[in-house]
C-alpha cells in the first residue's frame, strides 16, 4: 500500500487514523489542530505541513470533517487540485446529501472515484475499530476500498449511488433521536407509575418495546450495560452531534418534500436541550427533560 492521506483528526478522526496504522497503513495526517497533529504522530502517523502537501501522492484519502461546508471547501481548493490520477476520496464526514453529491460531481469530472461514507458507532467504536460504514459511490469504487474501510469498521454496506450513505446515516440518526426520546419518555412514566427502573428495563427489554437506545445505550444509570448515563452523560455521542444530524435529516426531507412530524418533533426538543446547556453532554442526557 502507497501512501493514505488521512484529513480530520477529531475525536472520531484519530480513532480512526490509529486502526489504520495499527493495521500497517502508511498514514500521512493533517489537522489544522496542532494537539490533534501531535496526537497523531504520537501513534504512528507522518504529519503533514498542509492538506495540499498530505495528499499529495496519496493512493487514498479520507476526509472526517465537521460539516458540508468544510468538506465542499476543501475538496473544491485543496484536494481535487493536487491529488494524483487515480486516487480514491473517502469522505467520512457525515453531511447534507446535496453536497456530497456536489463533491462526487466535481471529482467524477477529474475522472476520480469518491465515495461519502459516514459512520455509526461514535467514539468508542472509532478507536475499537468496529465502526459501522454506509457507502455511497459506484461498485468499482467501493470495492476498491473495502480494505481500508475494513481496517476501521466492522461493517462495510453499500448503501447506493452518491449520495446513499449519507442518506442511510441521517435516516438512521432521525430514527435513533426519536427513539432514545420515546425511551427516555418511558423510563420517567414508568418510575412515576412505581415501576423500579431496572424492573422496567427487564421487561421492555424483552418486550416488544425493545429498542436500541434501551438495551445498548439505556439512559438510567446503573441500569443495562455500561453506558454515559453511568458517567454523568459525559463522553458518547454529544446532544450537539445528534441535533446536527437532526437538523440534517430535515433538510434532506424538505428537499423531496417528506412528511417526518416525529423527526421534526425529535429535533425541536434536542434543539431546546442544547439551548439550556447540554450541547457538549451525550444525547441520552435529554431524560433529564422528562423528570
Amino acid at each position: 500500500m502507497n501512501k493514505l492521506a488521512f484529513i480530520g483528526l477529531g475525536n472520531m478522526g484519530s480513532g480512526m487514523a490509529k486502526n489504520l496504522v495499527e493495521r500497517e497503513f502508511p498514514v500521512v495526517a493533517y489537522d489544522l489542530n496542532e494537539t490533534a497533529l501531535d496526537n497523531a504522530k504520537s501513534f504512528g502517523c507522518q504529519i503533514a505541513s498542509s492538506a495540499q502537501q498530505a495528499v499529495k501522492d496519496a493512493e487514498i484519502v479520507i476526509t472526517m470533517l465537521p460539516a458540508g461546508k468544510h468538506v465542499k471547501a476543501l475538496y473544491e481548493g485543496d484536494i481535487l487540485n493536487n491529488v494524483s490520477p487515480h486516487t480514491l476520496l473517502i469522505d467520512c464526514s457525515t453531511i447534507d446529501v446535496a453536497t456530497a453529491k456536489y463533491v462526487a460531481t466535481l471529482a467524477k469530472e477529474k475522472q476520480l472515484a469518491m465515495l461519502d461514507a459516514p459512520v455509526s458507532g461514535g467514539t468508542s467504536a472509532a478507536s475499537a475499530g468496529t465502526l459501522t460504514f454506509m457507502v455511497g459511490g459506484d461498485t468499482e469504487a467501493f470495492n476498491q476500498a473495502k480494505d481500508v474501510l475494513n481496517a476501521m469498521g466492522k461493517n462495510i454496506i453499500h448503501a447506493g449511488e452518491h449520495g446513499a450513505g449519507q442518506g442511510a446515516k441521517i435516516c438512521n440518526n432521525m430514527l435513533l433521536g426519536a427513539s432514545m426520546i420515546a425511551t427516555c419518555e418511558s423510563f420517567q412514566l414508568a418510575q412515576k407509575l412505581g415501576l423500579d427502573p431496572q424492573v422496567f428495563y427487564d421487561i421492555a427489554s424483552n418486550a416488544s418495546g425493545q429498542t436500541w437506545s434501551m438495551t445498548r445505550y439505556c439512559p438510567v444509570q446503573g441500569v443495562g450495560p455500561d453506558s454515559p448515563a453511568d458517567h454523568e452523560f459525559n463522553g458518547g455521542f454529544a446532544s450537539a452531534l445528534m441535533l446536527k444530524d437532526l437538523n440534517l435529516a430535515m433538510k434532506g426531507a424538505r428537499s423531496v418534500s417528506a412528511d417526518v412530524p416525529m423527526g421534526e418533533r425529535a429535533a425541536a426538543l434536542f434543539a431546546e436541550h442544547c439551548d439550556n446547556g447540554n450541547s457538549a453532554l451525550d444525547f441520552s442526557s435529554i431524560i433529564n427533560k422528562f423528570t
